[in-house]
């Protein structure tokens, strides 16, 4: 773990402008720095970066953070990893906690692992090109067989393995490399006749597997000879680096290309990955022969939410392509089918076809997931009434898995149109499942939601219970925005002052101290984890400065939590953008300076925050009081309290009116 001091001169030594400047082409705006986003295609810049903040943000995707955030989001590395990047820049020395015996041990495996898989690829690549049998067998087959070109070759790393049974293994041990490691990365196997080492892909091409950093955990031999008897792929085994369920075969090579065209296209094996990318189309990646797993598809969500599934057009592709899809769809990603002619896979298709024809053939035949797999399904039903509702229901288990209850009500539609059934009764369906499912009673909520909008849509007057209800949830959430509201004015105004009137008097009142007395004085904390971290950091250091001075913005954007970063960047640009028309100014009306703003908007965001507080207190106590079994002491305590809530909602009512007035 790196030390908090070597942190703070990492964060303290970093230029966000250099730093950012290497990956994108900055241009001076005023104070800032813009240039198009790099995270999202666009015309217009919207992407700017603050030299004085010290941070970055794009206006249009949302992106933002500090110079270590935009090194993990580009080059997708951990926060550690970052940190150590940076300081390499600088010239930094790491220091970090000792570790135990059991770590050091552990970490020094590993790396030695890691270091016998990168010497093992090297020997491949270079039996493949420089020995008689990998030119005439290996580079032959990849050549002409599978079409690569030489640079292909080579930026995928593909080798050859001797077919002498133990010639890897030898020449490893004569490197100096431990046998206990080429037996843990699976390089080489134990003879059981004589205990002696021998080569797991003996007469194999080799395909090494590249995990999202770039560095070999794993490899992938196929045979070229014709004995069925004979495995066609052989891959490494699981190790302390490997695990298949984890790793996205040609992610390392496409992690750019996905982030730029934002979406990602799934195929199955090596060599449709590679015919792709030879092709020139990038943003491709595979599950490498096994079926795509959670962590897959978590590890492709780093980069992109829309992933489109490509496969053979044969009837094997088609329900290949099905049974994926609902896994997608449980991690809140958008999923598209793309088929190809039956004739063809992807890497044939990638042979046979100009980068332009590839792009607009996948751009024109990706269907949703809903269309396409409502079409198959109705399509195998025919006529048959029980293969028909058992494709309804199908379908409306997928539909069901969707988290977001605005993706779940267009797929409901679109899916009751497709197979000409009752909207409603896809709606009951869907949230029946989804109690059975989640375990709570979101979907109660969704059935109301679906049926107050076709009562809406009939015209129909809403119950008054449902109107409270809609009330009700429309306050809960204001919570969250009124704390995002209150740290809006500690982080970017804390330090200023403002005029209050009560009465006939106006006072001078610090916004910071304002706050945090109102605050303080309940012993209120933000529901918000993010903003209440936030809140945390700011009235520690409004103590150690004392009122009216400037708590500095790089206390929050530095934050060693991502997510507090990134709170803070938003709240800190949230107003950038907004510049007060100079026709308003021309017709004389009036544009509020930022002393009114402070004046008006402190004391009634202060007011609305406890005004909303009471009431959920209110709430609680007036639910407690249902329960027929309480006990009359706990009644009174209740009521007690009940009356205090009361009380104070009233006072803080009045204030409001005043300040509303």
């Amino acid at each position: 773990m790196i030390d908090r001091e070597t942190i703070d001169r990492i964060y303290a030594a970093a230029n966000i402008v250099d730093i950012v400047g290497e990956y994108v082409t900055l241009k001076r705006q005023g104070v800032n720095y813009q240039a198009c986003c790099p995270f999202h295609q666009e015309k217009t810049p919207s992407f700017v970066v603050s030299p004085a903040r010290g941070i970055y943000k794009c206006f249009g995707c949302g992106k933002g953070g500090n110079a270590v955030n935009f090194i993990m989001e580009y080059e997708n590395v951990t926060y550690p990893e970052a940190l150590k990047m940076v300081a390499k820049r600088y010239g930094i020395e790491v220091r970090e906690k000792e570790m135990s015996d059991e770590d050091v041990q552990r970490n020094n495996n590993r790396e030695s692992m890691f270091a016998v898989n990168t010497w093992a690829s090297d020997y491949f690549a270079g039996h493949l090109h420089n020995s008689e049998e990998g030119r005439s067998v290996g580079l032959r087959y990849l050549s002409q067989s599978r079409g690569f070109t030489d640079a292909t070759i080579r930026k995928f790393g593909l080798g050859f393995c001797p077919s002498k049974g133990d010639a890897m293994s030898r020449a490893a041990r004569e490197a100096g490399y431990k046998e206990e490691f080429l037996l843990s990365t699976g390089l080489s196997i134990k003879s059981e006749r004589d205990g002696s080492l021998l080569d797991r892909f003996r007469d194999r091409v080799m395909f090494p597997v590249h995990n999202v950093s770039g560095r070999v955990v794993a490899f992938g031999g196929r045979t070229l000879r014709t004995d069925k008897k004979v495995a066609k792929y052989q891959n490494s085994p699981e190790s302390e680096i490997y695990s298949k369920s984890r790793e996205l075969y040609g992610l390392y090579f496409a992690k750019k290309a996905i982030q730029r065209e934002d979406f990602a296209i799934m195929v199955e094996g090596y060599a449709d990955v590679i015919s792709m990318h030879q092709a020139g189309v990038e943003n491709v990646v595979a599950s490498s022969g096994t079926s795509l797993t959670t962590d897959q598809i978590r590890l492709l969500g780093r980069f992109t939410k829309n992933i489109t599934v490509m496969y053979d057009g044969d009837a094997a592709g088609v329900h290949a392509a099905i049974r994926g899809v609902d896994m997608i769809l449980r991690e809140d990603m958008n999923v598209r089918i793309v088929l190809l002619p039956p004739e063809h896979d992807p890497d044939t298709f990638a042979r046979a076809n100009t980068t332009d024809y590839l792009r607009s053939y996948v751009r024109d035949n990706a269907e949703d997931f809903i269309s396409f797999k409502a079409k198959l399904l109705l399509r195998e039903a025919t006529d048959d009434p029980v293969k028909r509702s058992q494709a309804i229901a199908d379908m409306v288990q997928s539909i069901a898995i969707i988290g977001d209850a605005i993706k779940r009500a267009v797929y409901i539609k679109d899916c009751a149109k497709i197979m000409n059934i009752d909207e409603s009764v896809l709606v009951a369906e869907v949230a029946r499942m989804r109690i059975v499912s989640t375990g709570d009673r979101e979907a109660e909520e969704f059935i109301r939601r679906q049926r107050m909008q076709r009562q809406e849509e009939n015209r129909v007057a809403v119950q008054p219970e449902e109107d409270l209800s809609s009330r009700n949830m429309r306050a809960g959430s204001s919570i969250g925005a009124l704390e995002r509201e209150l740290v809006k004015y500690l982080v970017k105004y804390g330090h200023r002052y403002f005029e209050f009137r009560e009465g006939r008097e106006t006072v001078s009142l610090n916004v910071a101290a304002e706050i945090l007395r109102d605050l303080d004085s309940d012993g209120l904390h933000f529901d918000d984890k993010t903003l209440d971290s936030i809140l945390t950091v700011y009235r520690e250091q409004h103590e150690a400065l004392g009122e009216g001075v400037e708590v500095p913005s790089h206390r929050f954007v530095n934050h060693p939590d991502p997510e507090v970063c990134n709170a803070a960047v938003d709240i800190l640009t949230a107003d950038d953008n907004y510049v007060p028309s100079q026709l308003w100014k021309r017709k004389d009306i009036h544009v509020e300076s930022e002393e009114e703003m402070l004046s008006h908007g402190v004391p009634k965001a202060i007011a609305l925050y406890k005004s909303k507080i009471i009431e959920r207190l209110i709430a609680e106590q007036q639910a407690l009081l249902t329960d027929e079994e309480l006990p009359e002491d706990k009644q009174s305590e209740i009521m007690a309290r009940l009356n205090r809530y009361n009380k104070a909602k009233v006072q803080i009512a009045k204030k409001l009116q005043r300040l509303i007035l």
